[in-house]
């Protein structure tokens, strides 16, 4: 009897813990269903960024976004992202094999960059920030996920409203009003390119502060959105 009371005891956390896994998998797959036509209210970000705030006594801080479809959303900002962070947005499956091999050839396995508009939307809306080979590998799953249910309009309007612009700016919208006090709608090229430019790290670059690196990409990314071919690019893969 003791010897089969010892193996419940134990195997209890085990069964916790399978429980747990399983409850967070549907989670994923009900959110995966659900957003591919409601709005987000919030991402696993915006609750990291709110518990780090509360945890720290900061208890003003609000982290959240202002949900805009993507009509409301200007075609320049639409394109700027993707000609700042992912250029074969329409035509890849959700990884860019090609730039993948590219950052591991150059940096011998580092898992940094290469991460496409739907990894980042992945990553984003269900995961943590931060580098891990476990957190990767659950970001490939869900960018599979994601994929396969939205379409490529639906990824890049759920990625503008949730994407971090400067700290605790979320969103297209938010950040539009923020910094140009205007809605997002309104954006010109330029103040789109600007958004994209602080994308990679937007607690070290600022809009409102723009450094001569920031004020430098700015200017690449409108060359790229014109070489792209502008808003027929848009409108040739049906994304505005």
């Amino acid at each position: 009897m003791k010897k089969f009371a010892g193996k419940g005891i134990c195997g209890k956390p085990v069964l916790w813990l399978k429980r747990a896994v399983i409850l967070l998998l549907g989670l994923w797959v009900a959110g995966i269903v659900l957003f591919a036509f409601l709005p987000v209210p919030f991402s696993a970000v915006m609750v990291e960024r709110q518990v780090s705030a509360w945890l720290t006594g900061d208890f003003g801080y609000v982290a959240h976004s202002d949900w805009v479809p993507m009509s409301e959303i200007s075609a320049p900002m639409a394109l700027a992202v993707m000609a700042a962070e992912d250029q074969k947005f329409p035509e890849h499956w959700g990884f860019d094999v090609d730039a993948i091999q590219s950052v591991l050839d150059k940096d011998g396995g580092k898992m940094r960059g290469a991460s496409t508009l739907s990894q980042q939307t992945a990553k984003n809306l269900f995961l943590w920030d931060g580098r891990s080979w476990v957190r990767k590998g659950l970001e490939a799953g869900l960018t599979v996920g994601i994929e396969t249910v939205w379409t490529k309009r639906r990824i890049l309007t759920v990625y503008l409203n949730i994407v971090e612009f400067g700290d605790g700016v979320f969103g297209v919208e938010q950040a539009s009003q923020h910094f140009f006090h205007k809605p997002a709608s309104r954006l010109t090229a330029s103040q789109a390119a600007l958004l994209a430019a602080v994308l990679p790290n937007p607690h070290l670059f600022k809009v409102n502060a723009p450094s001569a690196y920031v004020l430098r990409r700015q200017q690449w990314i409108l060359r790229q959105m014109s070489q792209l071919g502008g808003e027929s690019f848009l409108q040739e893969h049906k994304l505005h």
